[in-house]
């Protein structure tokens, strides 16, 4: 029986909060559980394709994107067996993000656990609300260790109306390490915090999905 293909988007109207790491990540840790899939880069910084000329275009795969365009995309990427699509958005374009919330089963908009940055994201939340997909603030960047300013930020969107993700993925310098050699954490750093965390978060994603629960490769510590 062929897997339905599912379609998750990033967006967020702040530069900086981590849109792109997040894509990058989602995307790799479904290829790890065995999913076929695919991430759609709609940023004219072309950062996700410069990740996968790094990493001499090993999966997951990387397609650019227009806006106009993404729709169609995404319909030859399912037909071609992409299981999981992940699409990345560039800040402050809102046709960029309003292609990408259309086609989307599933919207996360990354966020610092930051007053401006909590401030910025009211545009997102408007937007989904009005497409009514369903939609989570991830909480990126910020301390590992602070669960206050993680509730008092929960909180907040709340009000929103787009509710927090209940999996964190703070700073670590794990993404910067293996971004720079165009590799995913769960590459470079299998057994660490970060990878783990990206797990948990692709795990939590594909209960909201009705996807089936990933099998991950054991790692060893």
């Amino acid at each position: 029986m062929k897997t339905a293909s599912r379609t998750i988007a990033i967006i967020s109207q702040k530069g900086g909060a981590g849109k792109t790491t997040l894509a990058l990540h989602l995307a790799a840790a479904a290829q790890d559980a065995g999913a076929v899939s695919l991430i759609v880069d709609t940023d004219p910084q072309a950062t996700a394709s410069q990740w996968a000329a790094w990493r001499r275009d090993a999966p997951p795969e990387v397609i650019d994107s227009p806006p106009p365009r993404l729709a169609a995309k995404i319909e030859a990427a399912k037909g071609q067996g992409a299981q999981v699509i992940v699409i990345d958005t560039p800040p402050h374009a809102d046709s960029a993000a309003r292609a990408a919330v259309e086609v989307a089963d599933l919207v996360l908009i990354p966020c610092r656990p930051s007053a401006f940055d909590l401030s910025a994201i009211q545009t997102s939340a408007k937007l989904v609300q009005l497409l009514r997909k369903p939609a989570f603030v991830v909480f990126t960047a910020g301390p590992p260790n602070a669960p206050r300013i993680y509730q008092e930020a929960g909180e907040l969107v709340e009000g929103f109306g787009t509710p927090p993700c209940p999996v964190l993925l703070p700073d670590r310098a794990a993404y910067r390490h293996a971004s720079a050699e165009g590799r995913s954490v769960m590459e470079a750093e299998p057994a660490g915090k970060a990878a783990e965390e990206v797990r948990e978060l692709y795990r939590w994603a594909c209960r909201q999905l009705d996807m089936p629960t990933p099998r991950f490769r054991k790692v060893k510590p």
